[in-house]
């Protein structure tokens, strides 16, 4: 630093020097901030998608990605295998990833869902339009059908309970020494002494925790039909629900342990009345994944800190894999005995495409040469790997042997060419952040190769937070800390029916309906989502 004129250098060159310097300087600062602007402004007011059109135009085009970083990765192996065969000639690789082209569907309306309900509508010719022209009776032929959907608006009904009292006229009851009066007893109930049915409290909880809801809204449209229920109500309804699933609950947090991988997430939420806190200070909910890879449990953990201690007691003695996104708060949990720590490359893509979002439009047209557009290339070339072993249907073990001949090669060029870019980009600009975060994670983001059972990203619990995530902008924040595990609990639920390919409006009902009955850790066992088929739930109603 040069603070006065006695210091500054003697010759005309070397104070060029410093102009020049410092003019480096200037507009490497000015090209962050020009950035940062552009940045801004797409989030505010550019696309939400992640996805990159494959339309020509100011966009990257996805597919083209997939071929560049492929062919960059085969011509390397292809030129050391010529170098160790002494070949000078290039042979075609067979066996490369493509991507599908979309097919067009053909126009027309697609059929109506066979499982539900028919009312034939019979339209006939009157017996005068059934006469031919020479005098004859017409016969028939066929028919025509044409079907149109219907829907019936919602209809609440009263059930009534009677039960029948007796009483012995003769002794009244003295000399069989009991009650005077015997009465039927009253059926188990899920809430007792509530005026609701166990199918309204599912269908007040699957509104506001599945279709985002919230009561006060739900409450209007009660008083629509002509039902006053309060929210506030609803809201105790709700709790007391999720009180008596706990014996449920407790069971699917053994079932998430017993998995072989668990996916972690967390979002922001705002409770009120939390002892110690401003009601404006943030909370989370935290979101996990596991158990059985055909039969997944999700479940929703409340806790007013984002603290690494959260996930490390909830997942207290669990051996496997956990996967994750980069926050830090991750990393002790990951250092376990037992444990292995996967990555998300979805994340590390998320930043790329913030690079380009964030580029002038002329650089975004540049696909050669684009340090950003290159390293979506190899990202997509991953995915398209993925995208092949799903279409194929491929096992576990078949997973395995592709990732190692496909995915392994190109995981190595990408991290030598991020290597060799990272100390030429400026580490406060976003790519250098993006640059920074891969390489930073790099053995947590490569080591979904090793186990065919593995995902490439976390995006199976991100999807499952997101119906939270869609709630929370409507009822903004949970009115209590029990508030907010009841609706832990019973995101849980719902997300797991969901998960296991159930309709949550019917599991719920169904669990509502059986819960009081079940005495034994078994009759428990059998309420669980995971143990449940669609044909199961349909049959009873």
């Amino acid at each position: 630093m040069i603070s006065t004129i006695a210091n500054l250098p003697g010759t005309v060159a070397e104070l060029q020097n410093i102009i020049i310097e410092r003019e480096q300087q200037y507009q490497t600062q000015i090209k962050i901030l020009e950035e940062k602007i552009r940045f801004l402004q797409d989030k505010i007011f550019g696309r939400k998608s992640e996805k990159l059109s494959v339309a020509k135009g100011d966009k990257y085009c996805q597919l083209a990605l997939f071929n560049e970083a492929e062919a960059i990765v085969e011509q390397a192996a292809a030129s050391q295998e010529q170098q160790a065969e002494g070949k000078t000639d290039t042979g075609t690789d067979t066996d490369t990833i493509s991507v599908p082209a979309h097919t067009r569907q053909k126009p027309g309306r697609k059929p109506l869902p066979d499982h539900l309900p028919r009312v034939e509508v019979i339209h006939d010719l009157s017996e005068e339009e059934k006469l031919c022209g020479c005098g004859c009776q017409m016969s028939k032929i066929g028919e025509e059908v044409s079907e149109k959907l219907d829907i019936i608006p919602a209809k609440i009904q009263v059930i009534r309970h009677i039960r029948f009292k007796y009483a012995c006229k003769n002794c009244e009851g003295v000399e069989s020494g009991e009650s005077a009066v015997k009465v039927a007893p009253t059926p188990p109930q899920l809430i007792p002494k509530s005026m609701a049915t166990e199918g309204l409290v599912a269908y007040i909880i699957v509104s506001k925790f599945a279709d985002a809801l919230p009561f006060y809204r739900q409450e209007g449209i009660f008083e629509r039909i002509g039902v006053e229920i309060p929210r506030s109500t609803m809201a105790n309804w709700a709790m007391q629900a999720a009180d008596a699933c706990e014996p449920i609950l407790s069971l699917m947090h053994q079932e998430l342990l017993s998995g072989p991988v668990i996916n972690m997430d967390e979002t922001p939420v705002q409770v009120l009345g939390e002892e110690g806190r401003l009601n404006t200070t943030k909370s989370y909910m935290w979101a996990f994944r596991g158990g059985g890879l055909d039969e997944p449990v999700l479940i929703f953990q409340y806790d007013p800190t984002r603290s690494g201690r959260v996930p490390k007691d909830y997942l207290q003695g669990y051996s496997g894999y956990i996967q994750t996104d980069g926050y830090k708060g991750y990393d002790d949990l990951g250092k376990q005995p037992g444990i292995i720590h996967l990555g998300c490359w979805s994340h590390a893509r998320r930043m790329f495409v913030d690079v380009l979002d964030a580029l002038p439009a002329q650089d975004r047209k540049k696909k050669a040469g684009n340090a950003t557009n290159t390293a979506l290339g190899y990202i997509g070339t991953l995915y398209a790997i993925e995208a092949k072993a799903r279409e194929g249907k491929l096992t576990i073990e078949e997973i395995y042997q592709l990732r190692q001949k496909k995915s392994k090669p190109i995981l190595e060029q990408f991290k030598a060419w991020l290597t060799q870019l990272y100390p030429q980009t400026p580490p406060k600009g976003l790519l250098g952040k993006a640059i920074e975060y891969c390489l930073n994670q790099w053995d947590k983001l490569e080591r979904y190769i090793i186990d065919g059972r593995l995902k490439i990203d976390n995006n199976l619990i991100e999807n499952a937070i997101r119906p939270f995530v869609l709630g929370r902008k409507n009822w903004l924040f949970s009115g209590n800390p029990r508030g907010a595990k009841a609706s832990a609990a019973l995101y849980s639920l719902i997300e797991t029916a969901k998960a296991n390919g159930l309709e949550p409006y019917h599991y719920l009902r169904f669990l509502f309906e059986k819960l009081p009955l079940a005495k034994t850790q078994d009759d428990y066992k059998a309420l669980l989502p995971q143990h449940l088929n669609r044909e199961q739930l349909k049959n009873l109603w």
